[in-house]
């Protein structure tokens, strides 16, 4: 019973934990990633709002793409629609994977108020420029494809600026209920 304590082994993990950690070893990699993916992100508010402008961006630039009206005024609203939709589509995967927490020296909230207030401005600009520019007399497919693209480009317009309210909220500090907000007396 004297050589009991050193036969015991409080290790948990599987055997070669540490191949599974780093190194080129494809067996650890969905445990490591699973545990960088930020799961309360993904059920939030402001997750569904990225989701939202990613699905619509994509309609959107993807709609105003398959015109073959091609000049000054689509180029703006394309470009708006590419960059932020790249844009928002890396963003969403930084805060997803908590690229955040690994760079605190960045003002993560209000850095993301200013993009979603940007965004928003700069979707607007497009939505406008989209939708002054649909008329019937470009044929009725075409037509159709710019009515349903300034359709788009207005909810995208109302998502950036709800997320923008949102990011608001939380680089203000607002976005807590009673029970977390709480004042020491």
């Amino acid at each position: 019973m004297a050589d009991f304590p050193s036969k015991v082994t409080t290790e948990t993990s599987v055997p070669n934990s540490q191949n599974s950690h780093g190194g080129n070893s494809i067996r650890g990699l969905p445990g490591s990633i699973s545990s960088r993916v930020d799961f309360s992100f993904i059920r939030s508010i402001p997750a569904m709002l990225m989701i939202a402008e990613i699905v619509f961006g994509l309609l959107h630039w993807a709609l105003i793409a398959g015109t073959s009206i091609v000049g000054g005024a689509y180029g703006w609203v394309l470009f708006v629609a590419i960059t932020l939709w790249i844009l928002t589509t890396i963003l969403f995967f930084v805060i997803l994977f908590g690229v955040t927490q690994t760079l605190p020296a960045v003002p993560w909230p209000l850095t993301v108020m200013v993009y979603f207030s940007a965004a928003t401005v700069l979707y607007l600009t497009a939505f406008i420029t989209n939708a002054a520019y649909v008329t019937p007399f470009h044929g009725l497919y075409i037509y159709g494809h710019l009515a349903a693209a300034a359709f788009f480009g207005a909810v995208v317009t109302l998502v950036y600026a709800a997320s923008a309210f949102f990011s608001y909220l939380d680089w203000k500090g607002d976005g807590g209920n009673a029970a977390t907000n709480t004042v020491p007396t």
